[in-house]
């Protein structure tokens, strides 16, 4: 998103038309070009996230419509085998039911899986905007927000979370955990699971072990935190830590390091939503 009007030509022509200005009048126009240049990069950036957002509901809506396809292909099926019961001789009444039957139970689950494929990406649409606008400029630096597959995941730098070489919540990283604890409780059909990342360098402290423990006692710093001090409810969080195991880059430069130290915010629906889902999905024709 750029401006459609080049600020710097604009000053041109104001110098030109009206000859010589005053220093107090070039000062004023210059600091306005300022403000302008940093409002369209705060833009830029703003629509950079949304269209990452964008595309991983994209993603989501995909897989769903795979589904929706599948179904409608069983449909298909069911319908034939009814018309070849039709045209065959008398197969019984009570086969023709049972297909009709089954029709008529695949429709309810397409219907049943639009709604909630429509459902969720909306959901997951909103809580990403709500999350990204509540963030300032310098904490966008330090999170990244992602939907991928109907899953939101909230990327924290370990250098805004914690205190150097440690897992104890910095002071600084207050403002930004309050944020995400607000988008959480306003979404309480949602799960949450915090999971620590480090990097491959091994950790030498007397009270943690490895990387392991280190990225574990993180995750479980930041449960307590959106729990004893931001009032979200315990039941719906999960601490884990995954170590130097699951990294994002490699870990032979020090800006992939930077990238691997990270704690992951996993904004999920309910598990058991999608299994009563399931559960209610028709039986296959044999």
């Amino acid at each position: 998103m750029k401006l459609a009007v080049s600020i710097p030509a604009l000053l041109m022509v104001a110098v030109f038309s009206q000859g010589c200005i005053s220093n107090k009048k070039f000062t004023e126009l210059q600091s306005n070009y300022n403000q302008l240049e940093e409002r369209n990069k705060d833009l830029n950036l703003k629509y950079q996230m949304s269209q990452q957002a964008l595309s991983g509901s994209d993603i989501r809506v995909r897989s769903l419509e795979e589904q929706i396809a599948s179904e409608k292909s069983n449909v298909l099926s069911l319908r034939d085998a009814l018309n070849k019961c039709l045209n065959s001789s008398n197969q019984g009444n009570v086969n023709i039911s049972k297909l009709v039957d089954e029709i008529n139970s695949s429709n309810k689950y397409i219907q049943q899986l639009v709604n909630t494929k429509n459902k969720s990406d909306s959901l997951n649409v909103v809580l990403t905007n709500n999350l990204t606008r509540s963030l300032s400029q310098q904490e966008i630096r330090d999170v990244d927000v992602q939907v991928l597959k109907g899953v939101v995941y909230i990327s924290l730098s370990d250098n805004m979370l914690y205190k150097s070489g440690s897992y104890e919540i910095s002071d600084k990283a207050g403002e930004t955990l309050s944020k995400i604890a607000k988008i959480i409780k306003d979404y309480q059909g949602y799960d949450v699971l915090i999971e620590g990342n480090t990097d491959n360098v091994p950790i030498s402290k007397p009270n943690i072990r490895n990387n392991w423990d280190l990225s574990a006692l993180r995750a479980s710093s930041v449960v307590q935190t959106l729990q004893t001090v931001y009032g979200v409810e315990p039941k719906r969080l999960t601490a884990g830590g995954r170590g130097e195991y699951n990294p994002i880059a490699a870990n032979d430069t020090e800006a992939g390091k930077v990238k691997n130290r990270r704690t992951q915010i996993i904004i999920t629906p309910k598990l058991d939503q999608f299994m009563e889902l399931i559960g209610k999905a028709p039986a296959p024709q044999n």
